[in-house]
């Protein structure tokens, strides 16, 4: 652990960053937990990994997990150490929207604090989720490494967040079904076969973006989006944080992260890489396994 940082990032599972790069990075995560039977819930990344969630979605068809929020003890753990060493915390959540996992900090919290009254913990409702809250985790982390104290960072956080988009594509509706995350996507399916929508996720709320048949034309459609976001921006792409997730298929979502990558720079875009990051269990639940698609944030700190 780094004693001299000037804070310490914390974030919830839905972050999904890999477990290398959390510890490079210096970041404490408080996993999710998964169930395949509404009984026996195991800690992500814990007691299960990524790879092995998403092959018993595979294997057992026709069998929806669940995933459950960090308890206030599991927050309390993560931030007591911290407290004890009077080291400012930022605390990074799933939106609100999603998860209760943000209360559940709130609450440790507060219990911290009837411990120790000074400590500093500022706990932020990223309003987005999965790879692109672990983009934003990420621009904490060069925030800090960057020698922004921890007030500044707080600002800084909450300026950026409102910037972030995801564009993705699923295999099916039939995740999305189950787990009522489909409103308005549904509407528009209608009953058509075989039919697979694209979404935006932003500021917590997902929207249609469009519908079509096959998997080529659904992430080009996301490619699309992309493109537009980027190309009605004032800032240039340098400032942007752009990242590819992906599910099961880690072949398709480096095909399409190549892809995605001639594209732009067919069009001009001075980019040299795009990293790629699978998707966990927290939103995996709702997407089934073969979500694809795009996160990009506005960077905290501009090139």
């Amino acid at each position: 652990m780094i004693m001299s940082e000037t804070f310490h990032i914390i974030s919830d599972g839905s972050c999904d960053l890999p477990t290398g790069l959390v510890q490079k990075e210096n970041i404490t995560v408080v996993p999710f937990y998964v169930s395949f039977d509404d009984e026996n819930y195991l800690k992500e990344n814990v007691d299960i990994n990524i790879r092995d969630f998403y092959q018993q979605m595979v294997d057992r068809k026709g069998v929806f997990p669940k995933s459950s929020m960090p308890s206030v003890h599991d927050y309390e753990e993560a931030f007591l150490p911290f407290a004890q060493k009077q080291i400012p915390v930022i605390c990074i959540c799933i939106t609100t929207k999603f998860s209760g996992s943000m209360q559940s900090a709130l609450n440790a919290k507060e219990l911290i604090l009837e411990r120790f009254p000074h400590a500093d913990i500022t706990v932020i409702d990223a309003t987005i989720n999965t790879v692109l809250q672990g983009q934003y985790v990420l621009e904490a982390a060069a925030l800090r490494d960057s020698g922004v104290n921890y007030q500044d960072a707080v600002v800084r956080l909450e300026q950026i967040k409102s910037t972030g988009r995801i564009f993705f594509t699923v295999g099916n509706m039939e995740y999305l079904k189950h787990g009522g995350r489909i409103g308005k996507v549904a509407a528009l399916a209608g009953g058509i076969l075989d039919i697979r929508p694209v979404i935006t996720l932003k500021q917590g709320e997902i929207f249609p973006s469009g519908m079509d048949r096959g998997r080529k034309r659904t992430t080009q459609k996301a490619i699309d989006l992309l493109l537009e976001y980027l190309d009605e921006s004032d800032l240039g792409i340098e400032c942007f944080s752009i990242a590819v997730g992906y599910g099961y298929d880690q072949k398709e979502g480096i095909s399409f992260r190549d892809h995605a990558l001639t594209v732009l720079q067919n069009r001009g875009y001075q980019i040299k890489e795009i990293p790629i990051y699978q998707i966990g269990a927290t939103i995996g639940v709702h997407t089934g396994p073969y979500p694809l698609g795009f996160g990009v944030i506005e960077k905290a700190i501009h090139p």
